[in-house]
């Protein structure tokens, strides 16, 4: 078998409430149940009219008008936070302070400063929290993982990852706002970054170099991370379409893996003797894997997971930092981005 990813329908039952209605929220909203043996008990919003419209969309029993009544529901037993990014650290250390684990949508905060204090939270209270970088816990990036360690590639030279998405939207939208914590890295350039992270690690060096769009957060980048003997090339974008795809070349053939890297995806392996051969992994319902590992490290009484565990999240903000402090990048709120 080229992958070994556990079915997400054979994870123990949870009962989550979502922090948030908007689009991704909505997403976690349909695949949970569907694949899982979880529920979605509860939803919170700013607003009760917002709430009960998300909660009659997708069935769910409780509808809260407020963050402080949906963590505090004793139904609930795990909180997904679903919320802009500006609003992560806040709303995790809400849910983690009423006692209740933590999924946090990606990027885990705005910085690597914010991402510390909800992690130290969690540790102090041994609650389980996790960053929600639902590639991570996908069929292909397992068998990924297995091809890499295989050495049928020889040893790693170079990495290349887009991500680039055409988003036509307003200055005041979430995405160029930078009191929302807008801009490329954080929504976009996150994937690219933290697959770089999963097959190489930590950079010795990280230069960037993009343009601006006109409120004053990243619209565009380009990011090099040296590491001994490899270099990864990412690029960013929410100004265009780009090819979504990772290529990892090494010194006995390469990896290609489309037509998305972060989603369910086919990996093609070309070894230098022209030998060329596909994997397949099956078709994936994206979130459900990370709900599903949530539900799992959470009836084993782990506090973080050993697929993403803190650390490694902690490691792609401080990337992320050094990517926003080099494009002149700072969100309101959060002073300099601080690693």
């Amino acid at each position: 078998m080229d992958h070994d990813v556990p079915d997400p329908a054979q994870a123990p039952p949870l009962a989550w409430g979502i922090l948030g209605a908007g689009n991704i929220a909505r997403r976690f909203a349909t695949e949970i149940p569907a694949h899982t043996a979880a529920t979605v008990v509860a939803v919170g919003s700013r607003s009760q009219e917002r709430a009960d419209d998300f909660a009659a969309t997708f069935d769910i029993p409780v509808a809260h008008g407020d963050y402080e009544s949906l963590v505090a529901d004793e139904r609930v037993q795990s909180v997904y936070i679903a919320s802009p990014h500006s609003e992560h650290r806040d709303h995790a250390l809400l849910a983690l302070a009423a006692g209740k684990p933590v999924l946090v949508e990606k990027a885990f905060t705005r910085n690597a400063a914010e991402a510390r204090e909800v992690f130290a939270a969690a540790d102090a209270a041994g609650l389980f929290a996790m960053e929600a970088m639902w590639s991570r816990f996908l069929p292909h990036m397992a068998a990924l993982d297995r091809v890499l360690r295989s050495g049928e590639i020889g040893q790693v030279v170079t990495l290349t990852a887009h991500h680039g998405q055409w988003l036509d939207v307003a200055p005041s939208h979430r995405l160029k706002n930078p009191d929302l914590a807008g801009g490329a890295v954080l929504d976009l350039g996150v994937y690219p970054i933290s697959f770089a992270h999963q097959v190489l690690g930590s950079p010795e060096t990280v230069t960037a170099v993009g343009h601006l769009a006109e409120t004053g957060v990243d619209a565009t980048e380009a990011v090099v991370l040296t590491y001994p003997g490899v270099v990864a090339s990412l690029t960013t974008t929410m100004l265009a379409g780009t090819r979504n795809d990772a290529v990892i070349s090494g010194t006995a053939g390469r990896i290609e893996i489309a037509p998305t890297f972060f989603g369910s995806s086919t990996l093609t392996i070309h070894s230098t003797d022209g030998a060329v051969r596909t994997i397949e992994p099956p078709a994936s319902a994206g979130f459900a894997y990370q709900a599903a590992e949530t539900a799992r490290c959470i009836e084993a009484g782990l506090t973080q997971s050993p697929v993403l565990p803190w650390e490694e999240t902690l490691a792609v903000m401080r990337t992320m930092d050094e990517v926003r402090r080099q494009l002149g990048v700072v969100l309101p709120g959060e002073g300099a981005a601080a690693s």
